[in-house]
């Protein structure tokens, strides 16, 4: 292996063509995986072209899921990509967004760190950048930085940031690769897969100054050596450097499929890497493993994040999705997912019945007060109908709520968050953040990030985690009301979990006597769960719904 201290640093640049949403994070992830196999030490970098300082802040059906990480920075899904094909814990260094940039550079400009200079948008927002992403590396002592920029190559908002790569190749030539992810249309009434926007797609990012190195052809179907040697002349580049990526099964035959494209052998000699033998065969043995399952474990999610318009968004969801998928996977059962809006059980509660076909009902985090009564509806029939329920956040301070109604007679109780002035709060804002919302203080002050919690012995969860300390993500303002856990635990409510100090309510069950299995957790669980490492509630959550099958 190369010496650490005296190799140059590498950095592969991902960019996206034709459309959004065809893959530019499973395709970064995917590289950073066969690279990993390849003995290189690898880190990923989101960038959005968005003003928002951080994602926090953005409509989970307009952008998808808030990916939260171990340092409490809220991102964007793809972060969650990179952690669980990569296995990696990523810091606030590893995202930006086009406000947090302009804000670290006027930022500095206050302080004089410019001496007195004119700050101009170039070169002084793409240098930033630049030095944002060579900081990031660093800390990483990573070999290789694989870089994506969100949106498509022609859009005016992501300019800046193919400059700053544009600037960086320009600086390191031998260092630097960029990869087009471009999509083929195949129209129905022609039936023949068209390269022509991708041609163009490339031509844009050479009005930019930049020249693709290889292009990731998403298609419906792979493609033929004809539109290979097409896109190759049209961009300047060698057939082999056009890699088929089809619509396929699963987003984890993904790297299998790069690596029979022999991808991670041509960045490596491009980038002049030194490497060993791939050892991607553990994640070669999990696919192959998932292909073959028969069975399958029917699921339910409600969640009032789905619809767009006329169509289905499950982004909003992705983190929690992609765990169920794990967690199937580990009890040999393949995944059948179905989104359920709780708006309709609300419209019409004689719809909960459709929810005694599933094998398990999960309830999702979320915000505000539309569909909560349908949640509490569908938490309601499962705690009755002994349906396994799973409830994370939000899932799991409805089902307090639901409890405090129905088994501890608090008639009216309901959280904060909707009705303040309810009889009984038994979900109520935390105390320091009682401030923040007086004053308007939203982004990124809820309580964020890592904590840790103390199980109770011979619980659910003790016994899916093996173990009484946990640590885990949050993301939440509203908290179990301490003045109410008392009665609740009166009625036969078990808080499994609690902040070590015993303050905080992180976890609320019922006893196997009275339930199979009745979960809910006030942390994300599902920013920790992965393809070779299953977290151990969503397993025990699949568990229970297997043995309701029987």
């Amino acid at each position: 292996m190369q010496d650490r201290k005296n190799r140059s640093r590498k950095y592969i640049f991902v960019v996206g063509g034709v459309m959004s949403g065809v893959g530019k994070g499973v395709a970064a992830s995917s590289i950073g995986k066969i690279l990993q196999a390849r003995g290189q030490t690898v880190t990923a970098i989101k960038i959005d072209p968005y003003i928002n300082v951080d994602a926090g802040t953005m409509n989970p059906t307009e952008h998808g899921e808030v990916f939260v990480l171990a340092d409490g920075y809220e991102t964007d899904q793809d972060m969650g990509n990179y952690e669980r094909f990569m296995g990696l814990r990523l810091s606030r260094e590893s995202y930006m967004t086009t406000g947090s940039v302009y804000k670290r550079v006027i930022e500095r400009e206050r302080n004089l760190e410019y001496h007195g200079k004119c700050v101009e948008v170039v070169p002084h927002i793409p240098l930033e950048v630049i030095e944002t992403i060579r900081h990031a590396a660093d800390k990483a002592d990573a070999d290789v930085t694989i870089i994506e920029i969100g949106g498509t190559i022609g859009e005016y908002q992501n300019i800046l940031f193919l400059e700053a790569a544009r600037m960086l190749k320009n600086e390191q030539p031998d260092d630097v690769l960029f990869l087009l992810v471009s999509y083929l249309p195949i129209p129905n009434k022609i039936g023949e897969m068209k390269t022509k926007p991708t041609q163009y797609a490339s031509r844009t990012l050479n009005s930019a100054g930049i020249q693709a190195d290889f292009i990731i052809a998403r298609a419906e179907r792979p493609l033929d050596d004809r539109r290979k040697e097409k896109i190759a002349v049209s961009c300047s580049m060698r057939p082999e450097s056009i890699i088929s990526a089809p619509d396929v099964e699963s987003i984890y035959d993904v790297p299998v499929n790069f690596e029979k494209d022999r991808l991670s052998d041509m960045i490596i000699d491009r980038l002049k890497l030194r490497s060993r033998k791939s050892s991607l065969a553990p994640w070669q043995k999990k696919v192959a493993e998932v292909k073959r399952l028969k069975r399958s474990v029917k699921i339910a999610v409600v969640g009032k994040y789905f619809k767009t318009g006329d169509f289905v968004l499950s982004d909003a969801y992705i983190s929690v999705i992609e765990s169920l998928r794990h967690a199937a996977y580990s009890n040999h059962r393949k995944p059948e997912l179905v989104w359920i809006d709780s708006t309709e059980y609300e419209k019409d509660p004689k719809k909960l019945r459709e929810l005694s076909g599933f094998d398990g009902v999960l309830i999702p985090g979320g915000f505000g007060s539309r569909g909560i009564e349908g949640k509490i509806l569908a938490i309601e029939y499962c705690r009755k109908k002994k349906i396994p329920y799973f409830g994370i956040c939000y899932g799991m301070q409805l089902a307090v709520i639901e409890y405090a109604r129905h088994v501890a007679k608090l008639n009216g109780a309901n959280t904060a968050e909707v009705e303040p002035k309810a009889p009984h709060l038994v979900i109520d804002v935390m105390p320091g953040q009682k401030e923040k919302i007086a004053k308007k203080e939203y982004g990124g002050t809820m309580r964020l990030g890592e904590y840790p919690a103390v199980l109770g012995r011979g619980t659910i969860v003790e016994t899916a985690y093996g173990t009484r300390k946990i640590v885990e993500r949050h993301r939440h303002r509203y908290e179990v009301n301490p003045e109410y856990v008392d009665r609740l635990r009166a009625a036969g409510m078990v808080f499994s979990g609690t902040s070590p100090d015993g303050v905080l309510m992180e976890i609320a069950e019922l006893p196997k006597a009275v339930h199979p299995f009745f979960v809910g957790v006030q942390f994300h669980p599902e920013f920790q769960s992965s393809l070779l490492a299953p977290h151990p509630i969503f397993s025990a959550f699949i568990k229970a719904a297997t043995r309701r099958q029987r």
